[in-house]
């Protein structure tokens, strides 16, 4: 069956803002157009490709067509360098932990935009423990996560540990934590979560001091209000090291336990379709891994 492009085009635009009339004003067409366009290839496919909002979001079909779309371009791209012409432009999907992408995640897509020119990235922010399901569902090309195990269809590369410390600042220490950070203590006093899936309070909790009951929690979805909360007394919570050095070396934030860090292991999955053309991708990764990582 052959995909009409200028379609995949409308699809892929109507997912990427979540609206009818966004995706037109990108491809510089009405939104009746688009509409048009939409409605053809489902009747096409057979299937319904989005669920009509707002915002609008892709049924399966959709999503698995958009990734094949993408996969598509990227192909092509690699295909047109290879032979030394001008390549088009591509889209890369990725899932990536949010402390990743507030971190070291940056440089790696900015080194592969030099060396891939024209290409364009769509980042799904997920939790590490969670971010391999965006691969297994088949809606990104490669994902930051902490499973180690290759997924079905996809290489896995080791990248070392995002390093965290628990930390609060000295004010909710005086306030919560008066007679030692125990258990006990610990438990009672506020803590910090990025949000349900994130369980790295809990676990260097668990670690330090055993099973126990989940203390009260503030769930903050974002890596720079998070260290900012602990700055400000919120609560307590494991925060990358990279972030929060300057609080602790301003005072503005104490380690609970000092010299105990909690490494989190990462690792690169990309699908082995693609791994050719990812391979600036992957290149770049790794490089910023072994700067900003430590060893797992």
């Amino acid at each position: 069956m052959q995909l009409d492009r200028g379609q995949l085009a409308a699809l892929s635009a109507i997912l990427r803002h979540g609206a009818f009339d966004r995706a037109a004003a990108e491809l510089g067409i009405t939104q009746s157009a688009v509409s048009q366009r939409l409605r053809a290839l489902e009747e096409r496919i057979g299937t319904p490709l989005v669920r009509r909002g707002p915002p609008a979001t892709a049924t399966e079909a959709g999503a698995h067509l958009t990734r094949h779309a993408d996969e598509v371009a990227l192909l092509e791209a690699q295909t047109l360098r290879r032979m030394d012409l001008v390549p088009g432009t591509a889209r890369i999907r990725l899932a990536v932990n949010a402390d990743s992408l507030a971190t070291w995640i940056p440089a790696a897509l900015a080194e592969t935009q030099r060396r891939m020119p024209g290409t364009t990235f769509e980042i799904e922010v997920d939790d590490q423990d969670h971010s391999a399901r965006w691969l297994r569902e088949g809606r990104v090309s490669a994902a930051i996560t902490s499973e180690g195990a290759s997924l079905q269809g996809c290489d896995a590369l080791a990248l070392g540990a995002l390093r965290y410390r628990a930390t609060a600042s000295p004010e909710f220490v005086e306030t919560h934590l008066r007679d030692g950070v125990t258990g006990p203590a610990l438990r009672r006093a506020p803590m910090l979560a990025f949000n349900d899936k994130d369980a790295l309070q809990t676990g260097w909790l668990r670690h330090h001091f055993g099973p126990g009951p989940v203390p009260p929690t503030h769930r903050l979805p974002s890596t720079e209000g998070f260290v900012l909360a602990a700055e400000a007394g919120l609560g307590w919570g494991l925060n990358p090291e990279a972030l929060m050095a300057p609080g602790l070396a301003a005072g503005r934030l104490v380690e609970l336990i000092p010299e105990s860090p909690w490494d989190t292991p990462l690792y690169w999955q990309v699908s082995r379709l693609l791994a050719p053309g990812l391979a600036p991708l992957t290149a770049a990764i790794r490089a910023a891994a072994r700067r900003h990582l430590v060893a797992a």
